[in-house]
């Protein structure tokens, strides 16, 4: 009879195991129950399941309990094959898009765009360290949420209109929060809602490149988050999306707070055949965004997204810590197709 070693690491490797099988099989839940409760958290935590999986492996080897880790191993292979487009799909950006961006003063005359999305946790993130980054980094077109009136006359003060002097604001809803759009071109079409909206008026205005010969609309995006009271809210804040992807006379990015990661359903969904993560579009690796406001813990889900029209090409995904913000702000340099 073979006697198995070490019970400690042998019991250990199993409860890892479950762990990550629980979050897989949650993964793969069908979209209508992917907003049961606490499943969304679950899901948007996917990506470390990968992690816990592979210790229950090591663990499993160590003390021989070989259906533990083929439990692991097939956990691994899972969370491998839904995470690999991150590291796989990258196109890079041409040379004239990054010497393009690179320019002191941003311009819309090229069919290049410097964009960034930030949610600003209800007004409490740092007015300057956006206004500075927008500097820094050449940004054209900025995207807020969670706005609020002091924190917009902040911005303002800190100079955001000397880079960026063309924006529309959403009406404050949702316990006087509101979305924003700022560019440094003027914005044909402002609305204050593109759409209709059970979770925030979101704002949109479309920006002329290529010296006026390529239209594209920008979007501030704010969905409903997952809690105890809103779990059909925050899927049914998603759905309400899908009309964008009929307009099929327009050319989108939709920026900002989602809710959501590539883990979940409701988002995969949205994308469908016509739209793009601009991270996962990059290449370059998994991106984490919030929270982003807590001691010693790294940010660990990457519920804010950069979508574009497929076709697009994306240079590498920032993240900039901004103060004071649950989340990290997201930037991207966009090549749109000529």
């Amino acid at each position: 009879m073979t006697r198995h070693k070490h019970p400690v690491l042998a019991a250990l490797a199993a409860i890892l195991a479950i762990v990550a099988l629980l979050g897989c099989a949650a993964r793969l839940l069908p979209e209508d129950m992917q907003s049961l409760p606490y499943v969304p958290y679950v899901i948007a935590l996917s990506p470390w399941f990968a992690l816990v999986a592979l210790i229950a492996f090591v663990l499993a080897c160590i003390s021989r309990r070989w259906f533990t880790a083929v439990v692991a191993c097939a956990c691994i292979a899972l969370q491998v094959w839904w995470q690999l487009p991150y590291f796989r799909n990258g196109h890079p950006i041409s040379g004239a898009a990054m010497s393009a961006v690179a320019q002191v003063k941003p311009s819309t005359d090229d069919a290049y765009a410097r964009v960034m999305t930030c949610n600003v946790y209800k007004g409490q993130a740092n007015a300057q360290d956006i206004v500075d980054a927008v500097r820094d980094q050449r940004v054209e077109v900025l995207a807020l949420q969670e706005t609020t009136e002091p924190f917009l006359k902040e911005l303002a003060n800190a100079g955001i209109y000397d880079y960026l002097p063309h924006s529309t604001i959403a009406n404050a809803n949702h316990k006087y929060y509101s979305n924003a759009l700022f560019s440094s071109s003027p914005l044909e079409s402002p609305a204050d809602a593109e759409f209709e909206s059970s979770a925030s008026d979101m704002p949109a205005g479309t920006v002329l490149f290529d010296h006026g010969r390529l239209p594209v609309r920008f979007v501030s995006v704010h969905t409903t988050s997952p809690s105890t009271s809103t779990w059909d809210l925050w899927r049914r804040s998603l759905d309400e999306m899908d009309v964008l992807r009929s307009r099929t006379d327009v050319h989108y990015v939709l920026m900002g707070d989602f809710n959501a990661t590539t883990d979940h359903a409701p988002f995969r969904r949205l994308l469908g055949e016509r739209f793009q993560d601009a991270s996962v579009a990059s290449g370059h690796g998994l991106v984490f965004t919030w929270p982003a406001n807590m001691r010693f813990v790294p940010a660990g889900a990457g519920i804010d997204h950069i979508v574009t029209e497929r076709g697009v090409r994306v240079g590498q995904i920032k993240t900039i810590h901004i103060p004071g913000s649950d989340h990290d702000a997201l930037l991207a340099t966009l090549e749109f197709a000529q």
